[in-house]
């Protein structure tokens, strides 16, 4: 599936293709809520690095968290006009590219269920929305974007 975004400012543009668009996994952790979570969590969706097309690339700036007071090696692609979170790419996976599912400008399918990460750092004013069919984790999942979309027979 073809995943067209853009920042709020329309500086930046980009299209990604995605085998796993289902905006099923929800990040509560403190860097993805305090960059791009204004719900106190932030969805990554998965694309193929190798097909992400960028626009005004000139007007992307990079974050880097530090995580237990290391520099992560994950790349947060932010607008540096209007601070829309983009993307996160990170050399570990150099075949995946995370586009924020707020940055998503192409319709993206309902998730049957959903995937609620990270909530041992969620914050206390968050209240957690679990349905009966999702699965809730203190830290990562049990299944990666793939996995979880292939156990479901979403891939497209």
């Amino acid at each position: 599936m073809l995943l067209e975004g853009a920042c709020h400012c329309q500086a930046v543009k980009f299209s990604v293709t995605s085998h796993h668009p289902y905006p099923f996994n929800l990040c509560y952790c403190s860097v993805c809520r305090k960059t791009a979570g204004g719900g106190g969590y932030v969805i990554n969706l998965s694309g193929k690095s190798k097909t992400l097309d960028v626009k005004g690339g000139e007007n992307v700036s990079i974050y880097r968290a530090v995580i237990n007071g290391e520099k992560s090696t994950g790349e947060r692609h932010f607008c540096k006009h209007c601070a829309t979170a983009l993307w996160v790419y990170d050399p570990d996976w150099p075949e995946l590219v995370h586009p924020f599912a707020s940055a998503i400008d192409t319709d993206l399918p309902i998730p049957p269920e959903r995937t609620h990460m990270m909530l041992g750092s969620r914050a206390d004013w968050v209240e957690v929305n679990a349905q009966p069919k999702d699965k809730c984790f203190d830290e990562y999942p049990d299944e990666s974007l793939a996995e979880w979309h292939q156990r479901l027979g979403l891939e497209r």
